[in-house]
């Protein structure tokens, strides 16, 4: 039993779950849609992660396989995205994106659970079957949703929390911002890469991707809601 394959899907699950209960905390707190839609999104993290550590310890499940394809490869960047687009852009974009975004999800959901699946097919020249992956639909058109969920979602999380520490950084103020969303940035980007590295027949990428990405987005989101302790200077004391 592969430990890349098996316990850090899990690992990354625990961490995502928590990361959620920490952001939807703060939304119970504060309210501001952009933290609920960010806790859904972590959610759909967590159950992505959890759908793979199960592929890895029992094998194949096909409701298991279509949860994961369903949260893990299409809703979790989009979702994710969302919360920052409600949080940076400005009206209507928010009221627009967020119910197209919606209906696009049941659509996927739709798409996801009545393709016909091929579980052999998991096995081909760069994959090993070791690791989830799309190649078990076989019905057209499903695959070619996740690219479109996957680059908006890119665009707006990455892309939203890259100028965030831009501003902040060129303002020279709230330090712990500009680190915090540059963590962000950096672990929206490294389950992309993870991809690519299992793509390249690399094992186990796609996984260490996804933790170092859980990891990453929750230290950043911690850091950016932080605040540093700044020195006060003291008085001189009186002679």
């Amino acid at each position: 039993m592969n430990f890349v394959t098996t316990y850090l899907p899990f690992i990354s699950a625990v961490i995502s779950f928590i990361f959620a209960y920490f952001v939807l905390q703060r939304y119970a707190q504060r309210k501001g849609n952009h933290l609920l839609i960010w806790g859904i999104g972590m959610i759909f993290y967590g159950i992505g992660g959890f759908c793979e550590g199960y592929y890895g310890f029992f094998g194949w499940n096909e409701v298991v396989f279509r949860l994961w394809y369903l949260f893990g490869a299409i809703l979790v960047a989009a979702w994710l995205g969302q919360g920052t687009v409600h949080l940076l852009a400005k009206k209507p974009w928010p009221t627009i994106t967020l119910p197209l975004l919606i209906a696009g999800s049941l659509y996927g959901a739709f798409k996801v659970f009545s393709a016909e699946l091929d579980p052999s097919l998991l096995t081909t020249s760069l994959h090993t079957g070791s690791e989830l992956s799309g190649h078990a639909i076989v019905t057209s058109g499903v695959r070619s949703l996740t690219p479109l969920f996957n680059i908006y979602g890119t665009l707006t999380l990455v892309g939203g929390a890259a100028w965030s520490a831009w501003i902040f950084f060129r303002k020279r103020v709230l330090l712990h911002r500009t680190i915090g969303n540059i963590l962000i940035a950096t672990g929206a980007l490294a389950p992309a890469f993870g991809g690519a590295g299992s793509r390249f027949g690399i094992p186990g990428a796609l996984y260490i991707g996804e933790l170092l990405g859980a990891i990453l987005m929750f230290i950043g989101f911690w850091r950016a809601t932080t605040a540093m302790q700044q020195t006060v200077p003291q008085p001189a004391p009186a002679d």
